[in-house]
C-alpha cells in the first residue's frame, strides 16, 4: 500500500513538472514569435520609412523675399475672358495670372534642381538642337537644370552649349519600328529613371515633347505636386467631344459623361514621387491592355488623361505651355511659351 502510495506521488510530482516544463516552452516559443513579429514588423517599417525617404523633401511655405517690390495684387482685376481655377480649386496659370518676379524669388531661394526628359528616337534628333537651345532662353532660367534625352542614335544628337547650372545626359535606348511603341515604351522608360537614377537628386521632373520650341517663359510658376497641361487643340470644347479611350474594354476608358479637361501628353510633370506614381500606374495599365490585345486610341495620352481623371492634378498650365504652332494666333492666348514644330509627320515617324 506504501508502495503504491509513493508511485502515485511520483508520478503526480512527474506531471506537475511535465507541465511546468511544457509551459515554459510554450512561453519561450511565444515569445520567440513576437520578438521575430516584432523584428520583422520593424524592418518593414525600416524598408516603408527608407521608400519613404528616398524622395526629396517637397519645398514648404512660400516665403517671400524681405524688402521685394512687386505689383500689389487685387482680387477684384484678373484674366475675365479665361478660367484660372478648375472646380476642385486647382490653378490655372494663364499670361497675367502670376507675378514672375515674385514667383521666382519665393522659388530660387530653395535651390531646386528641375529633372526634363525628352525622347528623340530616328529622325526626332533633327529636333533636338532647337529645343534645347530655345530652352536656355526661356526655360527655368536661372534654375539648376538637369535634361535627360532617350534616343537610339547618340551620335545624331548635335552639340548644344549648356549654361551654368545646366546639363544633358544622353540615355541609349533600342531603335523601334512603330512611333506608336515609341509613345507607349515612355512611361516605363520614365519609371525607371526616376527609380535608378534622379530619385534622390530632383526636386521636380518634366517631361516634354522634342518636337517643339520655347518661345516665351516656363518658369517656377509651373511647379506643383501633379502638374497636367490643357490640350491647345481641345481647351474649348465639351467633354463628349474629347478624345478620351471610348471601349470599355481598355483601362483608359472614360465614358462621354465623365472628364474633366483633355490634358496633352506632350508635357506633364510634378514632383518625382508623383510622377513615378503616375507613370508606375500607366505603364501597368498599358501592359494590361497589351495582355488584351488592345491598344489606346492615343497609347500613353489616352492613359495619361484617366490617371488624370482620378488623380486631379494640383495645378493646371493654360494651352500658352503646349500651343499647336506659333503662326496660329487665337484670342485667349496672349503669349506662346512652347509649342509643336510644324512637321510632316509621314516623314519622320517610322511607320505611316
Amino acid at each position: 500500500m506504501l508502495v503504491r502510495h509513493s508511485v502515485l506521488i511520483v508520478v503526480f510530482f512527474g506531471m506537475v513538472l511535465s507541465g511546468l516544463i511544457y509551459l515554459n516552452n510554450l512561453q519561450c516559443s511565444c515569445n520567440h514569435q513576437k520578438t521575430e513579429q516584432s523584428s520583422n514588423c520593424n524592418q518593414q517599417i525600416t524598408e516603408q520609412d527608407t521608400i519613404k525617404q528616398k524622395w526629396k523633401p517637397t519645398i514648404s511655405g512660400l516665403r517671400s523675399t524681405p524688402g521685394l517690390v512687386y505689383n500689389q495684387p487685387n482680387v477684384l482685376v484678373g484674366r475675365t475672358d479665361v478660367s484660372s481655377v478648375s472646380p476642385w480649386a486647382a490653378p490655372i496659370i494663364w499670361e497675367g495670372t502670376f507675378d514672375p518676379t515674385l514667383i521666382d524669388s519665393i522659388y530660387k531661394q530653395h535651390n531646386l534642381t528641375i529633372a526634363t526628359t525628352v525622347f528623340a528616337l530616328g529622325k526626332y534628333t533633327r529636333f533636338v538642337k532647337d529645343f534645347l537651345e530655345s530652352a536656355e532662353e526661356h526655360y527655368f532660367v536661372g534654375f539648376r537644370v538637369h535634361f535627360y534625352l532617350f534616343t537610339d542614335q547618340p551620335e545624331s544628337v548635335p552639340e548644344v552649349k549648356m549654361g551654368e547650372n545646366r546639363t544633358l545626359k544622353i540615355q541609349k535606348v533600342p531603335t523601334l519600328n512603330r512611333w506608336q511603341d515609341i509613345s507607349m515604351s515612355r512611361m516605363e522608360k520614365l519609371e525607371k529613371l526616376i527609380e535608378e537614377e534622379i530619385a534622390n537628386e530632383a526636386d521636380y521632373i518634366f517631361c516634354l515633347d522634342i518636337d517643339a520650341k520655347f518661345y516665351g517663359r516656363w518658369g517656377a510658376e509651373t511647379l506643383g505636386r501633379l502638374v497636367g497641361v490643357v490640350h491647345p487643340w481641345l481647351y474649348n470644347v465639351p467633354r463628349n467631344q474629347f478624345t478620351y479611350e471610348r471601349r470599355p474594354e481598355s483601362k483608359a476608358f472614360i465614358a462621354a459623361d465623365e472628364g474633366d479637361y483633355y490634358y496633352a501628353g506632350a508635357a506633364f510633370g510634378g514632383t518625382l514621387e508623383e510622377v513615378h506614381h503616375l507613370t508606375k500606374t500607366c505603364r501597368e495599365q498599358l501592359s494590361i491592355d497589351a495582355a488584351n490585345s488592345i491598344e489606346a486610341v492615343w497609347q500613353e495620352e489616352s492613359h495619361l488623361n484617366k490617371y488624370f481623371l482620378l488623380n486631379k492634378p494640383s495645378k493646371l498650365l493654360s494651352p500658352e505651355y503646349m500651343w499647336r504652332d506659333i503662326n496660329v494666333k487665337i484670342d485667349p492666348i496672349k503669349i506662346v511659351r512652347f509649342t509643336n514644330v510644324p512637321k510632316d509627320y509621314a516623314e519622320v515617324r517610322p511607320n505611316k
